[in-house]
């Protein structure tokens, strides 16, 4: 269903649809959200179809960032009354309208903030690269958590359970670290999947941890692959760290506290194995990275 979406609802067509027909986010939002039911799969399939192709488009000044961080907010705030032919934002309501049917207040307002913050990333990172500003390390840091878009997709574990959690929990320390430590990871690991075909195409040091590490740190391609690779394995030690201090509230929500942490600890899986399969990044079987050559400009 989320395949013909992209037909229906986003009107692509061959050949622009043939690279996100091949994402095949219909399996990847299965292996994150594994116990998600066919309904909630779908929706979750159709933000992750959305999230791909409005990105792209802005990424590439497709479409205006600003103009479609306004329009699709305002879509999410108002999905009856709000009304644009703007492609992104259609696609947005699209999807929305379903999200509505089973979320809860906390949740609905988490998924719209975490949008907002991703839309505001977004912008920035346009801006960055037309004024050539690189970032060091910790400036990337702070920024990749918002433009990876993952915070949505957070709230997400919280619709597909159907659960709908405290405000006083989710602005806990330990619930904050764990989602950074779950974000660090899956942003990072893509980066260094990424890496290779950015490279190709002369855009890797704008937003890569691995061109970043490269320019910040002084370290040689491998060096920087390998420096990504140990900060990946230290959020998994900082996401175990934080899971080993967990407070305790009452019993049902502690119940889900649990059930949103082992989906933070699903999204951590299953983007790894997503990533290892998808056309996208083209990960050979021996798992070693062969440079493509630059394209010409």
């Amino acid at each position: 269903m989320s395949d013909q979406w992209l037909t229906d609802v986003a009107q692509l067509v061959e050949p622009e649809i043939r690279e996100y027909l091949d994402l095949d986010t219909g399996a990847y939002a299965a292996v994150c959200y594994p116990d998600a039911d066919a309904f909630h799969l779908r929706v979750c399939a159709e933000f992750f179809n959305w999230t791909f192709v409005i990105d792209d488009r802005m990424e590439y000044s497709v479409v205006d960032a600003r103009e479609t961080h306004e329009s699709c907010i305002l879509a999410f705030r108002d999905p009856i009354n709000f009304d644009t032919e703007q492609f992104a934002t259609k696609m947005s309501k699209s999807f929305f309208s379903r999200f509505k049917e089973t979320a809860g207040p906390g949740c609905t307002e988490r998924f719209i903030h975490g949008n907002e913050l991703f839309f505001a990333a977004v912008v920035k990172q346009v801006d960055d690269r037309a004024k050539g500003n690189m970032y060091d390390l910790e400036s990337y840091i702070v920024q990749r958590r918002n433009v990876v878009g993952l915070k949505p997709c957070f709230a997400l574990i919280e619709f597909v359970a159907r659960i709908d959690l405290p405000d006083e929990v989710m602005s806990h320390p330990v619930i904050m670290a764990l989602e950074d430590a779950t974000n660090d990871h899956i942003s990072w690991s893509n980066d260094i999947f990424s890496y290779n075909k950015e490279q190709s195409r002369g855009d890797a040091h704008w937003h890569n941890i691995v061109a970043v590490l490269m320019h910040d740190r002084g370290l040689d391609l491998q060096g920087a692959m390998d420096y990504a690779g140990q900060m990946c394995k230290d959020a998994i030690q900082r996401f175990e760290t934080n899971r080993a201090i967990l407070p305790s509230w009452e019993e049902e929500v502690d119940r889900q506290v649990a059930v949103y942490v082992e989906g933070l600890q699903n999204w951590i899986v299953g983007s790894l194995h997503w990533h290892l399969n998808s056309p996208r990044y083209a990960v050979a079987p021996d798992r070693i990275i062969r440079l493509l050559p630059r394209r010409p400009l």
